[in-house]
């Protein structure tokens, strides 16, 4: 990753109320109307003004009398002769012309015509019911809603559409365009980062009439892409037509990871998410949020993270995620900065800044090196590389683009001489997740102490403006710390049910667990095993900003059942954590 910018974004989806940070900009998922409108607006005022302008001509010879007038008519008849002449040498070649370009038109639409009612026979309506986890009552989950969105059919009787658009599901159906009968569909893979899931409807009544779309490639700037889908505002099939604008890695909002987008000129609108966007008889990507604030600004997801995705969920049956190289990176545009680390004239490269102590690189790679190439791929000080005709992207694209566990070359510029090195890369996972979407939160309640890992989605219970009105100290750890080493968690005092055992303790809530009886905390799993095998009288909780709890064990374990019953709390600890107990158990007694 390039910098360390934070940026705030707002989740608009119908299917997820969770707010994901982004400061530049705010991004919309959600697909799609164009204007063929405004060439022609632009067109009839061109016109506008230069007959404006040949009437001002006139009028300025009509008012100098008799001689322009007749200036004039010489002119126009000089026009004609000349008119005259050329037509009798090139008429047949103009109207060849003519025709010519009348039949590459009729051609084009003839094809895209074919290549819309192609896509009517393989474009379904997505219906989900779902219900998201509250990371406030941990225990229980928040009402269930319903949401729609598009997909569509590829080869291997799948359906992809949007992982925004099945999230935190409980049930799903499809109906096909022009039929009035709903199919249960199962969800195969759910790719979060990439916002792309995987549809499977056992019904062969379902695939009888449907066509598959085969993927394409990246579509070049000002190409035509047709969004065919199911937006908002009635219940039909829409088909909107934009052209390419820009290509070049953009923020997720779902998942909140940079990866390659296109950009179109038209808008998503909810609804259309999941749906395809069609160039020739092919799928260039599929629609999935729109800039807020903005018109007619579309992004689709190019045919590279499909393919990506699709070969991750093929080759292990589930998604695997996408690379990282674990670095944050700063850009070396100053020349004070490329002389202090002996950078040649002719060099270029990005200064690495930090590293993620999980990653291969944090072997290998040191701070202050200068990543030169990434695998023979030279990267500019402002830590771009070339992408098709005079484009530039992040090399950010060419690391995320690898396969899992696939190596790559790095050239490094350490202490102002050069060297190779072959790095291993892997997805990574952060130390405060990002997201949990389709996963119940984890928790643990110990006398009425409700302790919980910290994740982003936690901190989005504060509401949309969730980076200023959430506890500062736990904000800046969930988005700056790194991990120290692998199952790593950093565990928050979240509230205090009241009682009698914990009267006094109930403003320590909103606080990191630092120590149990004088032991480190790693993760929530660690938190409880101390706790439940505690041989001590009493209990000592330290808390961030130097805070303690200290607990009498054996009547706060008696304390603990009163208070699970007055709250009507099924169970002290989450499904995750009594697996794990039980699977302890059973490792045991073997």
């Amino acid at each position: 990753m390039l910098g360390s910018t934070v940026r705030t974004v707002r989740r608009v989806s119908s299917s997820s109320n969770n707010n994901v940070l982004l400061k530049d900009s705010i991004l919309k998922r959600f697909n799609n109307t164009s204007t063929d409108s405004i060439f022609i607006s632009k067109t009839n005022n061109f016109f506008s003004s230069s007959t404006t302008q040949i009437n001002k001509n006139n009028e300025t010879h009509l008012r100098n009398g008799e001689c322009c007038t007749t200036t004039l008519a010489a002119h126009v008849l000089r026009n004609s002769k000349n008119n005259r002449q050329r037509q009798r040498g090139g008429g047949v070649v103009v109207r060849h012309q003519q025709q010519q370009k009348k039949t590459t038109t009729t051609d084009r639409e003839d094809k895209d015509r074919d290549a819309i009612e192609l896509a009517l026979d393989s474009v379904v309506k997505i219906f989900t019911v779902s219900s998201s986890p509250n990371y406030i009552l941990p225990w229980q989950n928040k009402s269930q809603r319903e949401s729609m969105g598009s997909g569509f059919v590829i080869p291997g009787r799948k359906i992809i559409t949007n992982a925004h658009v099945v999230a935190d599901y409980t049930f799903v159906l499809v109906r096909k365009h022009g039929s009035p009968t709903k199919y249960r569909a199962e969800v195969q893979a759910v790719g979060h980062e990439c916002d792309l899931a995987l549809l499977l409807v056992e019904s062969q009544d379902f695939w009888e009439g449907m066509n598959f779309l085969e993927l394409g490639d990246i579509p070049f700037l000002q190409q035509a892409v047709a969004v065919v889908g199911y937006p908002q505002g009635g219940d039909n099939i829409s088909v909107t037509k934009g052209v390419v604008s820009r290509v070049e890695p953009t923020q997720y909002v779902h998942g909140a990871t940079q990866l390659m987008a296109i950009q179109i000129d038209a808008a998503i609108n909810p609804g259309n998410s999941g749906g395809p966007a069609i160039m020739a008889n092919k799928v260039a990507g599929v629609a999935f949020q729109n800039l807020s604030g903005a018109e007619n600004i579309g992004y689709i997801i190019p045919v590279p993270v499909i393919k990506h995705f699709l070969d991750g969920v093929e080759e292990s049956g589930k998604y695997v995620g996408f690379c990282s190289l674990g670095l944050v990176c700063q850009p070396t545009e100053n020349v004070q900065l490329r002389n202090h680390f002996k950078m040649l004239p002719e060099m270029t490269g990005v200064l690495v800044s930090k590293i993620n102590p999980l990653s291969d690189a944090y072997k290998i790679l040191k701070k202050d090196d200068i990543i030169l190439a990434f695998d023979g791929v030279p990267i500019a000080n402002d830590g771009t590389v070339p992408f098709r005709n005079r484009e530039r992207i992040t090399f950010d694209y060419l690391v995320s683009m690898k396969k899992p566990n696939e190596t790559a070359v790095v050239k490094v510029l350490r202490d102002g001489k050069e060297c190779e090195f072959s790095i291993t890369l892997r997805p990574l996972q952060p130390l405060v997740p990002v997201h949990q979407f389709d996963i119940l939160p984890s928790y643990y309640i110990f006398a009425g102490l409700v302790f919980v890992p910290l994740t982003q989605p936690y901190l989005h219970e504060y509401g949309e403006d969730w980076y200023n009105t959430s506890p500062r100290r736990l904000c800046e750890r969930a988005l700056r710390e790194l991990p120290k080493k692998a199952g790593e968690q950093l565990v928050v005092l979240s509230q205090v049910l009241m009682d009698d055992i914990n009267a006094g303790y109930e403003r320590l809530a909103e606080l990191q667990v630092k120590k149990v009886n004088g032991v480190e905390i790693e993760n929530l799993k660690h938190l409880c095993q101390i706790v439940e095998t505690c041989s001590n009288e009493s209990v000592r909780f330290d808390l961030d900003d130097e805070r303690v709890i200290v607990l009498n064990y054996h009547l706060a374990k008696i304390a603990s059942s009163k208070i699970l019953k007055r709250h009507r709390i099924p169970s002290a600890k989450s499904d995750d954590l009594i697996d794990e107990q039980n699977s302890l158990e059973v490792g045991l007694a073997c």
